[in-house]
């Protein structure tokens, strides 16, 4: 018996009452007939007539773009960005938002979060519900901030440089990004053309002259010339491998953060906002509050930025173990750390490393987990070490909130958390909370 073909709605549209902001970048509406629209461009409590991008019917929702304002929110704002909307850039989700309300719609995201996959208020969470801005970002209501240290052009099929388009492949030529920091936009990487070249990866960093572009070659295809418009180190993904390799000039940046240099191996992890390293130590070092003597952990150490701030901290009677998984920044971090006879780091995924050691008892612990966060099997773990506080550093929320339910059940709860906004005019959120075992809060 054959069965109807389900009916695409793409390019339907509707006229829609906007309800509450989601995680993900969008806000939730319905349609008459009751279906979940997921809404780009637009603002909660706005009327706007909507678009559909993705879905079919019995879907169990759409997902839909805001093309015609009829009622508007007094937080929109004309956005800056003349690449920002509708079937355009994807990189952006916020351009359209007064810059205060950007950060209370991720506070709100957060709480939602926090409430539906911890089951904790954000009084319980010890958080006072704001999203700080960092320091230099506070802008007038239609401005951004040039933020981005880091920036991925891709390349469309004439060897022209852009930006994806929301959820696509597709290419959306630009000659200037707004959040592109000074540094990376001076390399005038978009006026120049980048034949068999898929994408483009622009580097500055921050604390030194460095600048350094990755190139990712079309199957086959052969390197130009690079000529940018100020000096750069040029590196290579290779086809085969993909492995990244020097082409010429240096294969790292040095980085300026929590009073050292550091070395960033292409491909390594830093944080993209130039003030968010200085930011994220600052607050993990408050809330830990180390002591001379500590036995401190530092997982998914990349680099080894928290790892040396502990060090620091703990004095040479001390200890500092750091655990990471990708092999070049274990590389950087023995070498950023190589003066600190009481930094110790092993190269391997947490989960496998950290039972092999042998510890049984830490008296820190600092985490900041990929994007999928820590998961049960290794905060469970964690709790058993009997830390005297862990600093749980997270780049997604509702990540961060599952792991909280897990740190709940093993007995750690919040005693403060912070959320910073270190990717404006973007969803995403940076948080960083701080956990104790549970009857010694104060």
């Amino acid at each position: 018996m054959q069965t109807e073909p389900t009916k695409s709605l793409v390019g339907e549209e509707y006229e829609v009452e906007v309800g509450p902001v989601a995680h993900g970048g969008h806000c939730i509406a319905r349609t008459d007939a009751g279906q979940v629209l997921f809404v780009r461009h637009a603002l909660p409590g706005e009327r706007v007539t909507v678009r559909v991008t993705e879905g079919e019917e019995g879907a169990r929702f759409l997902r839909a773009d805001a093309v015609e304002i009829h009622t508007p929110s007094k937080d929109r704002v004309p956005a800056p960005c003349p690449f920002s909307g509708p079937g355009k850039c994807g990189g952006c989700d916020w351009q359209h938002v007064a810059p205060g309300a950007q950060r209370r719609l991720k506070g709100a995201v957060v709480a939602e979060q926090l409430e539906r996959l911890a089951g904790l208020t954000p009084e319980e969470a010890r958080w006072d519900g704001t999203v700080e801005p960092a320091p230099g970002d506070k802008v007038a209501k239609g401005e951004v901030p040039a933020w981005r240290t880091r920036v991925q052009y891709a390349i469309d099929a004439d060897g022209h440089a852009g930006l994806r388009k929301h959820r696509s492949h597709e290419v959306q030529r630009i000659d200037h990004c707004l959040i592109a920091a000074p540094e990376v936009s001076e390399l005038g990487v978009e006026k120049r053309d980048w034949p068999q070249i898929a994408t483009v990866e622009a580097i500055a960093a921050t604390g030194s002259n460095d600048r350094q572009v990755i190139l990712t070659p079309t199957p086959g295809g052969r390197l130009p010339i690079v000529e940018l418009d100020k000096p750069v180190s040029v590196m290579r993904v290779h086809e085969k491998d993909g492995g990244v390799h020097r082409v010429h000039g240096r294969p790292f940046v040095r980085e300026r953060a929590a009073d050292r240099t550091w070395r960033v191996g292409s491909g390594g992890f830093w944080q993209v906002h130039p003030k968010a390293a200085d930011l994220l130590v600052e607050a993990v070092m408050q809330g830990l509050m180390p002591k001379k003597g500590d036995m401190a952990l530092d997982l998914y150490c990349g680099v080894g930025l928290f790892a040396g701030a502990l060090a620091d901290r703990v004095g040479e009677k001390g200890a500092v173990l750091g655990i990471e998984s990708n092999k070049r920044a274990v590389e950087d971090a023995r070498h950023n750390l190589q003066d600190l006879d009481r930094v110790r780091i092993e190269h391997g995924k947490v989960e496998q490393i950290l039972p092999r050691t042998g510890i049984d008892k830490v008296d820190l612990i600092v985490l900041d987990p990929p994007r999928a966060g820590a998961g049960k099997k290794t905060v469970e773990h964690l709790a058993g070490l009997g830390a005297r506080r862990i600093a749980y550093v997270a780049c997604d929320p509702a990540a961060l909130a599952r792991d909280l339910k897990y740190f709940g059940g093993a007995g750690y709860v919040p005693r403060r958390m912070r959320a910073f906004d270190l990717f404006p005019v973007t969803q995403h959120v940076e948080c960083v909370v701080i956990l104790e075992r549970a009857g010694k809060r104060s």
